[in-house]
C-alpha cells in the first residue's frame, strides 16, 4: 500500500504554524512528513520561508512517530555538505531515528543569494555526487579531509552522530539524476509521476527502493476558492522544472506564468471538493510505482480544514477503509 505524507510547506506559513500543522497531521494518521527548504517563496503572494532546519528541530519534539524528510536540501551552494552531514545527523539524534535526508541539485531561486555563477545542470550533479560522497564520509565517524573538484573539507568531524545514519534520498527528473540516485541513494524523489524516471533508478542500482513523489492539492468546499488560491499561489508549478530550477528572485516566476489560466492550473492540481479527483491524482503516482506521495495542500490559512478532511475523507478512501 502507498504511504500517504504531508507536507510542511514553508513557502506558504510561518514557523510555529508548520510544526502545528504536522502536529495535527501525525494525530490524523498521516504516513510521514516532509518539508520544503527554501530561501524564498516561489511567488510574494505565498508570503513566507522560515529555516526549514530550525522548523524540523521543533517538529521532532512536537511529535512522537511520524517519520520527517527533507524535500529537498541542496547541498551545493547555500550550505556546504559537511555543514549538511552535522545538520542531518543532528535531526536523527532528535527525532530518535526517523529522520531521511532528501537532496537535490536546487533551484537558482534559493541558492542564488551566496553570489557566483548558477552551475548548469551537468555541473550541478557533479556537485551533488561529491556532497554525497563528503557526506557519507562524515557519517562513518572519522575526520575528514577531502580534496575535489568542486568542494574541500579540512580536519571535519561530526561529533553527535546517531547509531544509524539517515536514509538518503535524491531527487530525479532524468537520466542523469536517475542515475545517481540509483547509484549513491536510498529513496528516489520525484514530483511527476512519470514511471520511466523509476525505471531508470532501476537500471542504476535502486531496484526495490523506495520512490517518493510528492503532488499539490488545492482542497476547499467551494470550487472556484480552491481554483482561485492556486491561481494566486501555485501557477508557477505550470513552468516544469526546466524552468522552474533557473528562475532567480519570485518576481521572475510571477512574470513566467502571467499568460497561466485557471483551467491551466486546474489541468495540473486537483481543486475543490470532489473526492475522487483528488483521489485520482494520487493514483497516478501510485500506478508509476511511487512507494510514497506527500500531499500539500495549496494555502497556508488552509491546513487545519485540509487535515480534517483527509482524516475523514481523502485517507481512508486512498487506503479503501
Amino acid at each position: 500500500m502507498t504511504l500517504i505524507g504531508y507536507t510542511m510547506m514553508c513557502e506558504q506559513a510561518g514557523p510555529k504554524q508548520l510544526v502545528r500543522d504536522v502536529a495535527l497531521a501525525e494525530e490524523a494518521g498521516f504516513d510521514f512528513a516532509v518539508i520544503s527548504d527554501h530561501y524564498f517563496p516561489w511567488l510574494d503572494a505565498q508570503g513566507h520561508s522560515p529555516y526549514a532546519w530550525s522548523v524540523l528541530g521543533a517538529a521532532a519534539e512536537a511529535t512522537e512517530q511520524i517519520p520527517l524528510m527533507t524535500y529537498v536540501t541542496c547541498p551545493i551552494r547555500r550550505y556546504h555538505p559537511a555543514v549538511v552531514a552535522q545538520k542531518a545527523a543532528t535531526m536523527q539524534l532528535l527525532s530518535d531515528g526517523r529522520f531521511t535526508l532528501g537532496l537535490g541539485a536546487g533551484e537558482n531561486l534559493n541558492e542564488h543569494i551566496v553570489g557566483g555563477r548558477w552551475p548548469l545542470a551537468g555541473l550541478r550533479h557533479e556537485m551533488l555526487e561529491e556532497a554525497v560522497e563528503i557526506i557519507r564520509a562524515l557519517w562513518a565517524g572519522d575526520t575528514v579531509t577531502y580534496r575535489g573538484k568542486h568542494f574541500d573539507v579540512e580536519s571535519a568531524k561530526v561529533w553527535d552522530l546517531p547509531e544509524t545514519a539517515p536514509p538518503i534520498g535524491i531527487a530525479v527528473s532524468g537520466p542523469a539524476s536517475c542515475r545517481l540516485a540509483g547509484q549513491h541513494a536510498e529513496a528516489m524523489i520525484a514530483v511527476e509521476p512519470r514511471a520511466e524516471l523509476g525505471e531508470m533508478f532501476d537500471k542504476a542500482g535502486g531496484s526495490g527502493k523506495p520512490r517518493i513523489g510528492q503532488i499539490a492539492l488545492s482542497y476547499d468546499p467551494d470550487q472556484s476558492v480552491a481554483v482561485k488560491r492556486a491561481m494566486d499561489q501555485f501557477r508557477w508549478f505550470t513552468g516544469g522544472w526546466r524552468v522552474n530550477a533557473e528562475l532567480p528572485v519570485p518576481a521572475s516566476f510571477d512574470a513566467a506564468s502571467k499568460m497561466v489560466r485557471p483551467e491551466d492550473v486546474s489541468a495540473q492540481i486537483p481543486c475543490g471538493p470532489d473526492l475522487e479527483r483528488h483521489v485520482a491524482g494520487i493514483r497516478q503516482f501510485e500506478a508509476a510505482g511511487f512507494t510514497h506521495v506527500a500531499l500539500v495542500q495549496v494555502g497556508g490559512d488552509t491546513q487545519e480544514s485540509f487535515i480534517t478532511w483527509a482524516a475523514r475523507e481523502l485517507l481512508p478512501a486512498i487506503r479503501g477503509s
